[in-house]
């Protein structure tokens, strides 16, 4: 979203602030470190400047309460706040905090207070205040897992399929931002777990204070990865057919395309069909796309989904292992086996099992077919019996995308789009944005 070189927040915001299509009110995430303090002030400076955009401020602090001090902090935070004239609200992560993967709990947690926070105050986009340097960190730790190139954090993510969140500010140098904020004698909290070497995060900061300042270049990347998605949704529109009980089926000429398009549309549809929230590794998406150039007709299994090469083409159904019941207490909702979005309508406590019992479809395979209803959704009640139709009537289960549902960024939306299109759910809403940099969102 920049043309090279690092940008002043000043920059970096107005056109942030001209790419948005208005009206909108932007809920800013503030925790009240120097990146965040400097995007609010930043776009209140920015705002003053076009008093008629329609455009309108509101502020949020997420509290993990991972720490004593942060909820004073959070009341500085909303002093701050105050003194710009800014509403805001201070959002709590409450309950017990998991002893392992604390760090991604955090991150789930704060999106889903966000979003709470949003809904709260009428907001229709989040911005948040990553910079270049956490991507450069990111896009290091991501080295060190996979040799796959990484677009890194995306400058625009849609959350749960209902709240857009940009990050307007990762290409603006954090050292950039403080100097912003010193002319303007504004000062900043340091959280001290920014400086504890437990976090993976901290130890890569840390082993960058000798090397190279550069900024990093995941943009190229980017537009890589939205251009195959561009390529791969056509491919699904032409080669992809979805029978029930859900398997898909790419037609014969589907597997035959440039090789890039088929691994980026096969990777994401096996995590779609295996309820995965990540792609297949570099290393199973080879051993498929060997099944497939190799010609013969078999089948293998990778990451919860078999792979069937059949005349008729590759079919994919989830396998049968490893799929765990659900339990709803009326009202309730949840994710099935990360493949379907169950509500309970009913007044009765129901559950979700994995089995059913259908009439065989004769234009498909029957092993096929088979493997597909062992796998497909059945509505139970507390005894593991089959609910009574009445009950089951007033379930809801519809398909549920994991690697785009909770977290969908712009560079797969248009695949993401095709995708719903397909399997006939509802449409993801529209990014928030026009043109950036010359660049269509």
């Amino acid at each position: 979203m920049r043309p090279g070189g690092p940008l002043l927040p000043e920059t970096a915001l107005r056109r942030f602030l001209d790419s948005l299509i208005k009206p909108s009110r932007i809920l800013v995430a503030i925790s009240g470190g120097s990146d965040s303090t400097g995007l609010l002030l930043a776009l209140v400076e920015a705002l003053k400047a076009t008093p008629n955009s329609g455009i309108s401020l509101c502020a949020v602090t997420v509290d993990h309460a991972l720490r004593i001090e942060s909820a004073v902090e959070a009341h500085e935070v909303a002093a701050f706040c105050r003194s710009l004239e800014i509403p805001h609200l201070i959002k709590v992560w409450k309950g017990e905090k998991p002893k392992a993967g604390i760090m991604a709990a955090a991150r789930d947690a704060r999106y889903a207070l966000l979003s709470d926070a949003a809904e709260n105050m009428n907001a229709d986009i989040v911005v948040t205040a990553h910079t270049a340097d956490d991507q450069r960190e990111t896009l290091a730790m991501r080295r060190e897992r996979s040799e796959q190139p990484s677009t890194g954090i995306a400058d625009l993510v849609l959350f749960d399929r209902r709240l857009w969140i940009a990050r307007p500010l990762l290409g603006c140098r954090r050292e950039v931002i403080r100097d912003y904020l010193r002319a303007r004698r504004v000062g900043w909290i340091d959280d001290p777990s920014n400086d504890d070497p437990k976090y993976e995060r901290v130890r890569v900061r840390s082993g960058f204070a000798d090397k190279a300042d550069a900024i990093p270049a995941a943009d190229a990347v980017g537009d890589l990865r939205a251009g195959a998605a561009a390529a791969a949704a056509l491919w699904l529109d032409q080669y992809f057919v979805l029978h029930p009980p859900c398997i898909g089926q790419v037609m014969p000429a589907g597997l035959t395309v440039d090789r890039e398009i088929l691994s980026y549309a096969v990777a994401r549809l096996a995590a779609v069909f295996g309820g995965q929230a990540f792609t297949l590794g570099r290393k199973q998406m080879d051993d498929v796309l060997a099944l497939i150039e190799k010609g013969d007709l078999g089948r293998m299994t990778a990451s919860r989904v078999v792979f069937d090469l059949r005349r008729d083409g590759l079919f994919l159904v989830r396998e049968n292992r490893g799929i765990l019941p659900l339990t709803l207490a009326p009202g309730e909702h949840g994710v099935w086996d990360g493949r379907y979005l169950v509500e309970n309508g009913t007044s009765l406590e129901i559950g979700i099992a994995a089995g059913r019992s259908e009439t065989q479809r004769a234009q498909l395979p029957r092993g096929v077919v088979r493997r597909a209803l062992a796998a497909a959704p059945r509505i139970v009640d507390v005894a593991g019996n089959d609910a009574p139709g009445s009950a089951a009537q007033k379930v809801g289960i519809t398909p549920y995308f994991s690697p785009f549902d909770r977290f969908l960024t712009r560079f797969d939306f248009i695949f993401a789009e095709s995708l719903a299109a397909a399997f006939g759910t509802r449409p993801y809403p529209k990014p928030p944005l026009g043109l950036i940099d010359g660049k269509s969102i």
